[in-house]
């Protein structure tokens, strides 16, 4: 019975990964504009082209006249009219006012299947006095078009494609966590009845929490490199996921260097203790109370509140599972590894 649900566990763990790179790489990204030519306009009619990535937000067969773009500035609308659109772009002709009540203008695009894809500060009006937008050129606000796109990833402008490696970066550490704290758990129970058992176990935790630490760290920086521009920024998350991982591998370092010595169990089991308290303190504390580029601290949304849509949760949800079943796996392997060895040391 024991093995039958050995095998069901790690099997659906390997069903659930397999799931999570098929629609994790082939599942569209939904369209978002991403560039506005020229982004200077000038005090005339102006033709301006939005450019767009993802999934076509224009079909075979549509025209013109079944999209909608609209430019803000400040609270008022300002009208424009659409001459041509093909799958990624779109043309449209400018009637740019004297006055605005900012220079800045966003833009939102009403199309009838992808719904409304927005560009903040889409162009700029150097020229322009501040006031309202004449009568003549206003737009009140039209209905939004409901999108039909199907099961598809949302468009996030600094992101992009790369909300992908959301599937991967944020389960690892979560793997991480998660056997870091099975490790902290057999450390406390080391220290209550020095028990080799239970060294063995925080032994086999925290080498397996090591690889998926490292593991967060590269996708981490790969991650980085495509949304901040490098591959790492002094970021208080950022610095503290490093030194977490450092202090890890000092315990490694530390069980090395004390050999076959009667006491590395216990001293052992101190530090790993000290090691999961910095942990909390550095990844889940101290970065909520400082300034961070990453989501979910100091006011910056995490995923779970502004693009974690349906679609993404139904992979990304089996993701965190599917990752801490291997983790788990891996430290299974890890802690017979441990026994064998004992058994055959104390023979």
């Amino acid at each position: 019975m024991k093995g039958t649900l050995n095998w069901i566990w790690k099997g659906g763990g390997i069903l659930l990964l397999a799931y999570v790179i098929l629609w994790g790489f082939s599942t569209p990204l939904q369209p978002g504009l991403v560039s506005c030519s020229p982004s200077q306009l000038g005090l005339d009619e102006e033709t301006i082209t939005l450019t767009a990535v993802g999934q076509p937000f224009a079909r075979d067969g549509e025209v013109p006249e079944d999209f909608n773009l609209v430019l803000r500035s400040g609270k008022q609308l300002l009208r424009t009219e659409v001459t041509a659109v093909s799958p990624h772009t779109l043309e449209a002709r400018v009637n740019v006012p004297p006055t605005l009540p900012t220079r800045g203008l966003d833009a939102f695009l009403l199309t009838p299947t992808a719904g409304t894809l927005f560009l903040g500060n889409a162009c700029f009006v150097e020229d322009a006095a501040k006031g309202d937008i004449p009568a003549a050129m206003a737009l009140s606000k039209p209905d939004d078009p409901t999108p039909a796109l199907g099961f598809s990833f949302p468009f996030q402008p600094n992101i992009m494609e790369s909300i992908r490696n959301l599937l991967w970066h944020v389960p690892m550490w979560f793997a991480m966590f998660f056997i870091m704290g099975l490790g902290f758990v057999a450390s406390l129970a080391q220290l209550r009845t020095d028990s080799a058992g239970w060294d063995h176990r925080a032994e086999a935790a925290v080498h397996t929490g090591l690889i998926f630490g490292l593991l967060g760290l590269a996708t981490g920086s790969l991650w980085a490199r495509w949304t901040w521009g490098a591959w790492w920024v002094s970021d208080p998350q950022l610095n503290g996921a490093l030194v977490t991982v450092l202090l890890y591998s000092g315990y490694l370092i530390l069980r090395a260097a004390m050999g076959d010595d009667d006491r590395v169990g216990r001293l052992a089991a101190v530090y790993n203790v000290f090691a999961f308290v910095m942990l909390v303190i550095l990844l889940m504390v101290l970065p909520r109370y400082t300034e961070s580029l990453h989501p979910g601290k100091d006011g910056n949304p995490g995923f779970n509140s502004y693009d974690l849509d349906n679609s993404l949760r139904a992979v990304f949800y089996p993701a965190v599972i599917g990752w801490g079943a291997l983790c788990y796996w891996m430290y299974t392997l890890r802690l017979r590894m441990n026994r064998l060895a004992y058994r055959l040391l104390t023979q």
